[in-house]
């Protein structure tokens, strides 16, 4: 039982991992865009597109972790089911 949850636990730090490296991708891509259409400078596009979702990105990762022990933070929803009443 007890290997099972570990490997539950591993399992869900990785998705954790590849949806954050997924979000980053078209986070930088659509920060780098706007900001090359609205200067027209590839090179403040890129430092822009650089910065700011990096930032983001590990903010994100700590926002999904916490959203999880809101949702199941014992392994049930009934915490879940309080919060929506």
């Amino acid at each position: 039982m007890y290997l099972a949850l570990q490997k539950t636990k591993a399992l869900t730090r990785n998705r954790d991992l590849v949806k954050t490296v997924t979000f980053a991708v078209m986070h930088f891509t659509v920060a780098f865009l706007v900001t090359w259409a609205l200067t027209g400078d590839i090179l403040i596009g890129s430092l822009v597109a650089m910065v700011e979702p990096a930032i983001n990105t590990v903010a994100f990762y700590f926002h999904e972790k916490v959203w999880r022990r809101i949702k199941n933070p014992e392994g049930s929803n009934a915490d879940l089911e309080t919060l929506r009443a």
